[in-house]
C-alpha cells in the first residue's frame, strides 16, 4: 500500500490477498514473535465471542428458557456492532498508567482484563433466577470483547511489514481466532457436560491470560501520522483532532475507493448475513435433536477442525490462484452452505454421519468466507485510521446480522404453530441461506469493477 506526500492511501491494498497464507505458511513462521503473539492475540479474540452468543444460548437452553428469549439475548453482541463509535477514543487515546505500555498494549490489557472479569461473573452468577444479572454480565464481557477486537485488529494491521505480510499477520490470526472459537464451541461442551456450565465458563475467564501474556510480549507498532493531515495527530478533545478522529476516517474511506465506496460497504454488510440469523439457532437444535454434549463436542474438536483448517487454506490457494475479488465471490456463495447443512441435519433427526457431514460443510464453509472477509476488510484501511477504519467495516459487516437474528427465535417459534419443531427449524435455516443470494451478486458487480479498476489504472 503506497501513500503520497500528504500521507494519503494512493492504491486500495489489495495486494495481501494476491499472496495466500495456509496453516503450513503460519506454522512455519511462528518462530518470528510478531507472529507467534498475532496468533495468541487471534485466540484472545475469539474466545469470547461465542461465550456471549451461540455457546450461551446451549445454556440458556438447558436452563428451560424459551427460544424467543434466547434470541433476544442474542442482542448482547451488538456491542460488535456499536464499536465504531468508541473506536477513535482507542484510536487517540493514550490510557492513564496502562498507556506506559504503550497506546496499543495499553487497550488490549484493559480490554482482556475486562473480558475475563466479566466471564467470571457470568460464571459466579448464572443465568437460573438472575437472568437479568447475568445478561447484563454478559453485555460488559461483550463491551470488552468488541474493544479488544478494534485494538488487537489496529495493532495487527500496523505491524505488518508489508502487504505479503499483512497476509501472514492475518492468517496467523484467523488461526488463532477459529481455535478458539473451536475451544468455545465445541470443546467447552465436553467440559461443561463434566465438570457443569460455570466452571467452563471459568476456565475460559482463566484462559484470557493467553491473551494478557501475548499482549506483554507485542511490540508496540510506531505512531503513524493521521491520514487526512500528514501531521501528527491533535490531541482528541481539540477541535481539529475531534474532527480528524470522528470524521477523518469516514472522509478518508471514500476519497480512497471513489465510487465503489458505497459497493463496498454494501457487500461487506451483508456478506455474512446468512451465517448471523442461523447463529442463534444452532446450539438449540442440538439441544431439542437430543445429541449429548460430549458427543458434539468430539465431532467439532475432530472432524470440525480439520474442516477449519481447510476451509482457510483454500482461501489462501484461491486467492494466490484466482485473485481475491473471485475469492469473495466464492466465499459469498459457500457461506451459505452452513445453514443447508443445519436445515438437513434437522430433518435427519438425531443422525451420526448427517451430523458429520454437517459440521465438516459447516467449518468449510465458515472458515473459507470468514477469512476472505477479514483479510479483504485488512486490505482496505488506511494508516492513520487503521483501528477506527476497520471498526467501522467490521462493524458494518455485523451491524444488520447482529439485529435481525435477535428475532430468529420468534420466528422459529411462529414456524411451530404450523408445523413440527424439527421442521420449523429446517425451513428456518433454509431461508436464512435464501438471504445468501443478494450477496452474491454484489460481489460478483464489485468484483467485476475492481477488476476493471485496476486493469484501468495498470494501462
Amino acid at each position: 500500500m503506497s501513500q503520497d506526500n500528504t500521507g494519503q492511501t494512493t492504491e486500495p491494498a489489495a495486494a495481501p490477498a494476491r499472496k495466500g497464507h495456509g496453516w503450513r505458511d503460519v506454522v512455519a513462521a511462528l518462530r518470528q514473535p510478531r507472529v507467534l503473539v498475532t496468533l495468541l492475540l487471534g485466540f484472545s479474540s475469539g474466545l469470547p465471542f461465542m461465550l456471549v452468543g451461540n455457546t450461551l444460548g446451549f445454556w440458556l437452553r438447558e436452563q428451560g428458557i424459551q427460544l424467543a428469549a434466547i434470541g433476544f439475548l442474542s442482542w448482547v453482541g451488538i456491542a460488535y456492532s456499536l464499536k465504531f463509535l468508541w473506536a477513535p477514543i482507542i484510536d487517540r487515546v493514550d490510557l492513564p498508567l496502562l498507556g506506559r505500555l504503550g497506546r496499543r498494549r495499553g487497550w488490549m490489557v484493559l480490554t482482556q482484563i475486562v473480558v475475563g472479569a466479566g466471564l467470571f461473573g457470568m460464571a459466579a452468577v448464572g443465568p437460573g433466577g438472575h437472568l437479568a444479572t447475568f445478561a447484563l454480565l454478559a453485555v460488559i464481557t461483550a463491551f470488552g470483547a468488541a474493544s479488544q477486537d478494534i485494538v488487537v485488529d489496529a495493532w495487527r494491521i500496523e505491524r505488518a511489514e508489508g502487504p505479503d505480510d499483512l497476509g501472514l499477520l492475518t492468517a496467523a490470526f484467523q488461526f488463532g481466532y477459529r481455535v478458539a472459537i473451536l475451544a468455545t464451541d465445541a470443546w467447552i461442551l465436553v467440559a461443561a457436560a463434566k465438570v457443569g456450565w460455570p466452571t467452563s465458563y471459568t476456565f475460559c475467564a482463566l484462559a484470557m491470560a493467553i491473551g494478557l501474556t501475548a499482549t506483554l510480549f507485542a511490540a508496540e507498532p510506531d505512531r503513524t501520522p493521521t491520514a487526512a493531515t500528514g501531521a501528527a495527530a491533535a490531541p482528541l478533545w481539540s477541535p481539529r483532532g475531534f474532527f480528524d478522529a470522528v470524521v477523518g476516517p469516514f472522509i478518508t474511506f471514500f476519497q480512497t475507493h471513489g465510487a465503489m465506496a458505497l459497493l463496498m460497504l454494501c457487500t461487506v454488510a451483508l456478506y455474512r448475513l446468512p451465517d448471523f440469523l442461523m447463529g442463534p439457532m444452532a446450539a438449540p437444535l442440538y439441544t431439542d435433536l437430543g445429541l449429548a454434549k460430549e458427543m458434539i463436542g468430539a465431532v467439532r474438536t475432530s472432524f470440525g477442525l480439520v474442516a477449519t483448517f481447510v476451509g482457510i487454506a483454500l482461501a489462501g490457494l484461491s486467492a494466490v490462484k484466482l485473485g481475491f475479488e473471485k475469492t469473495l465471490v466464492l466465499g459469498a456463495v459457500l457461506g451459505p452452505g452452513s445453514n443447508l447443512a443445519f436445515s438437513a441435519m434437522a430433518l435427519a433427526g438425531p443422525n451420526m454421519p448427517v451430523f458429520i457431514g454437517a459440521m465438516i460443510v459447516d467449518n468449510v464453509s465458515t472458515g473459507f468466507a470468514g477469512a476472505a472477509l477479514v483479510a479483504y476488510m485488512s486490505s482496505l484501511t488506511s494508516l492513520g485510521y487503521t483501528a477506527t477504519q476497520y471498526a467501522l467495516l467490521s462493524s458494518t459487516y455485523a451491524m444488520l446480522g447482529k439485529f435481525l437474528k435477535g428475532f430468529s427465535g420468534a420466528v422459529v417459534e411462529g414456524l411451530e404453530k404450523q408445523f413440527s419443531l424439527m421442521t420449523s427449524y429446517a425451513i428456518f435455516f433454509a431461508g436464512t441461506a435464501a438471504v445468501g443470494i443478494p450477496v452474491v451478486i454484489l460481489s460478483i458487480i464489485l468484483s467485476h469493477r475492481q477488476g476493471k479498476a485496476k486493469a484501468a489504472a495498470q494501462a
